[in-house]
């Protein structure tokens, strides 16, 4: 990790995407803060003026829901969390456009949901009509659908999905606007010798070792999900930059070139759309452990992924269902689509791939994913 200041990511950004967190919009619970929701119309504005596009992601609608339902505290049931959405989105999409009209931008809102993204046809659908937006200079508003999301389709916070958008656009540069300065060496609520990290790079793995755990109450994400949404940010390479939200004019001196909070660059190139889709899952439908010599086939020989090489088969999955690839370790190396269902893959797995007409009575493709359909993490 490289701790000096660099001149910020934003300043040579085209396009970006802002999040900015439920504890900020919402002024830590007491409801949309009016003011904040103008100042950041206002920087964003300011930014158009500059020639970059701008997507927002904003939380905030639950903290808002619960406001104005008189609940003190974040209900545990589906069915609730779901009901304050729906009544606080109704503020916060209001909040924005007002805040927006004064600088003769239109807003959109845009809700998405993790089966949005997970299927391709829907994917390359939201990216149509982001794109659209972006051209006509409107400002689209995005956030998770928590009207109708369950635990098994949930994206789980507006980081991730900030990241997702990120890639899903094309952005050059993700910033995540949190009430805290930026990454720091350790807890700066609990560690008076903690330093705060100028700059790193995406993905570097001790960022994840010292991130800390979820953030308040009312936030789903914490300094963790931030470091994990610039790893998933880099894979279309695009940098991320983690500021502090209530530091005055943060947008536009950024845009100005200021280092401010953490800068985490991408250090590689961005993956191609259609792997860049595969990886983005949130959520795979299966679990392949390999064994050694297979995992180092699809790392160091960039080989398809043939049945002999698979251990262990768990989950429920068809023909064409995304699968996550894990070495004896048990870490996740890669994944893609897989030619088989997971019922067949039992029968054949640790079987040559000349095996698979006799065993199944049919052959579709000798490996169980191909080369093409993979994607290294």
């Amino acid at each position: 990790m490289n701790a000096s200041a660099t001149v910020s990511a934003v300043a040579a950004a085209r396009r970006l995407v802002v999040k900015v967190g439920s504890g900020l919009v919402t002024d830590n619970g007491r409801g949309i803060d009016h003011a904040a929701v103008a100042r950041w119309a206002e920087e964003i504005a300011a930014l158009r003026q500059m020639g970059k596009e701008v997507v927002l992601v904003s939380s905030g609608a639950i903290a808002e829901g619960m406001q104005r339902l008189g609940w003190s505290e974040r209900p545990a049931a589906m069915h609730e969390l779901q009901a304050a959405a729906a009544v606080g989105q109704m503020g916060l999409v209001q909040a924005y456009e007002t805040a927006f009209s004064r600088f003769n931008l239109h807003t959109a809102q845009i809700l998405l949901t993790h089966e949005d993204l997970a299927d391709r046809r829907r994917y390359l659908n939201a990216r149509s009509t982001l794109v659209t937006l972006i051209g006509l200079g409107v400002i689209p508003i995005i956030n998770e659908n928590d009207t109708v999301t369950t635990d098994e389709i949930r994206l789980g916070d507006n980081d991730t999905l900030g990241a997702l958008v990120t890639n899903l656009i094309e952005a050059d540069v993700l910033v995540l606007l949190t009430d805290q300065q930026g990454l720091y060496s350790g807890d700066p609520r609990k560690d008076a010798t903690a330093t705060l990290l100028r700059n790193a790079l995406a993905g570097d793995p001790a960022l994840e070792a010292i991130a800390g755990g979820a953030g308040s109450q009312l936030a789903r994400g914490g300094m963790l999900t931030k470091v994990l949404a610039a790893k998933r940010a880099a894979r279309s390479g695009a940098s991320t930059v983690i500021a502090d939200g209530r530091e005055e004019r943060v947008l536009t001196r950024l845009a100005a070139g200021e280092a401010l909070g953490t800068q985490l660059a991408a250090e590689r190139m961005s993956l191609a759309a259609r792997k860049q889709w595969l990886a983005d899952h949130v959520r795979t439908a299966g679990r392949l452990t390999l064994d050694a010599g297979a995992a180092r086939a699809l790392i160091r020989d960039g080989k398809s992924l043939l049945p002999i090489g698979v251990v262990t088969c768990d989950g429920t999955f068809e023909r064409g269902e995304i699968v996550g690839c894990f070495d004896p370790e048990g870490r996740e190396i890669a994944r893609g689509l897989v030619n088989y269902s997971a019922s067949e893959t039992l029968r054949i797995l640790r079987k040559p791939s000349t095996q698979i007409a006799a065993i199944l009575g049919y052959v579709d493709e000798p490996e169980l994913i191909h080369r093409n359909n993979l994607v290294l993490l």
